[in-house]
């Protein structure tokens, strides 16, 4: 995949130059508005870092959750603001607006080496719209920011799947670069996407088996075996006939599920016992249960340890490890012993066996550093779970695609 990267740009000369960086800032926040797990800020701070360095007038741009196109305090990147100063041991200004006046103001006001944030992009509606009129008239107006002489660079993995303004028209109307993350994480992915070293064993976790069909499929094409746990997990059990109460259950997919196991039965592995609690709680009553034993009315919030040994079995034995999505309701401690163990497994497969092991980004990443589990441990962290997925499925990304060269 052949792409201009920041290494080419940097070549070039940013010094004064304005350059628009798409970062993912999209970091999740507690009630209070703090950022619970920064890493996709630390992420982002190569790249931030060249442009600085290099001399640039540095203008990011980002989104936070999903504000649907208007303003909402709730997702202002004021906090993005507070910690990029604080890891950059510089000033990042944030702007009042998006492409108003007070973010143009900001941007022709820029130093070189200075870096300035505008609001969240996804506060225009624009950003996000299927209009291709209305997202070119709004990448004019980020374009505008950068100046005569500027260029864009895209380092927001997470959300190069989506043929967005900030990520895919901008990139139109800007020479445009990868950046390091981008740049990096496609390459890793190409790695495991096109030539895995076998066995290759994907698990797969995560709330709705609708959301993954199409992953399950393509990927247990290319794996020796694909693993399935967390709510996921829940309505293969019941298309296997099993009884799973109050567990999370897509009803309208047991049919899918059913023709998904009779094409890839002998690759799909799934749990064999379960955690099953009383209520949704961090302090319900809980037990572990066999797969027709969760009492009446309970519900399934983890995998049992029976389950962490199978899969731990699987994994060891693999070369090539791809994991995507949380195996229980690992923010709850009680229910944080399935992924803790899985990713366990993940890491000894690393270190034991050689075996190259990507975490695909999103929950996955997220449990990692809330479950103190080393990150050295695997060969990669994604910052992109959907993003990732994508690419591993065969997906064009648009936001990779409108890069090459």
């Amino acid at each position: 995949m052949a792409f201009k990267t920041l290494d080419d740009l940097l070549a070039q000369g940013v010094e004064s130059r304005h350059v628009l960086v798409r970062s993912d800032f999209n970091v999740p926040l507690d009630k209070d508005g703090n950022i619970t797990d920064p890493g996709r800020i630390t992420s982002s701070l190569p790249t931030i870092k060249a442009l600085v360095d290099g001399g640039a007038k540095v203008i990011l741009t980002a989104h936070l959750g999903r504000p649907k196109g208007e303003v909402n305090e709730k997702y202002s990147l004021a906090p993005v603001a507070e910690a990029l100063s604080e890891a950059l041991g510089q000033y990042v200004a944030l702007a009042g607006d998006v492409v108003g006046e007070d973010a143009h103001e900001r941007a022709n006001g820029l130093n070189d080496g200075d870096v300035l944030l505008v609001e969240n992009v996804r506060f225009d509606p624009r950003e996000t719209s299927k209009d291709e009129a209305e997202r070119g008239a709004f990448a004019d107006e980020l374009v505008s920011l950068a100046a005569d002489n500027g260029a864009f660079v895209s380092d927001g993995f997470g959300v190069v799947h989506r043929a967005q303004t900030s990520v895919y028209d901008v990139a139109k109307r800007l020479p445009a670069f990868a950046g390091k993350l981008v740049e990096k994480e496609v390459n890793t992915l190409a790695a495991v996407a096109k030539n895995p070293e076998s066995p290759y064993v994907v698990v797969l976790g995560g709330a709705k088996v609708s959301d993954k069909l199409g992953v399950i499929e393509a990927l247990a094409g290319k794996a020796d075996h694909v693993i399935i746990g967390g709510g996921m997990c829940y309505t293969l059990l019941a298309a296997q006939g099993y009884d799973v109460q109050n567990s999370l259950l897509q009803e309208d997919q047991i049919d899918n599920c059913k023709e998904l196991l009779e094409r890839f039965g002998d690759k799909i592995v799934l749990p064999v016992d379960l955690v099953a609690a009383s209520e949704f709680a961090a302090d319900a009553e809980h037990k572990v249960v066999g797969l027709d034993g969760i009492p009446e009315g309970w519900e399934s919030l983890d995998i049992g340890p029976e389950s962490v040994k199978k899969f731990g079995e699987v994994i060891a034995k693999s070369k090539t490890v791809f994991w995507n999505g949380p195996m229980g309701v690992f923010e709850m401690d009680a229910f944080s012993n399935g992924t803790k163990g899985v990713a366990q497994a993940i890491i000894d497969a690393t270190k034991n066996n050689g075996s190259f092991t990507v975490v695909g980004g999103g929950d996955s990443a997220a449990s990692v550093r809330r479950l103190g589990l080393d990150e050295d441990g695997f060969s990669h962290i994604s910052t992109g779970g959907g993003a990732s997925l994508e690419f591993l499925e065969g997906k064009e990304l648009p936001g990779v695609s409108i890069l090459e060269a």
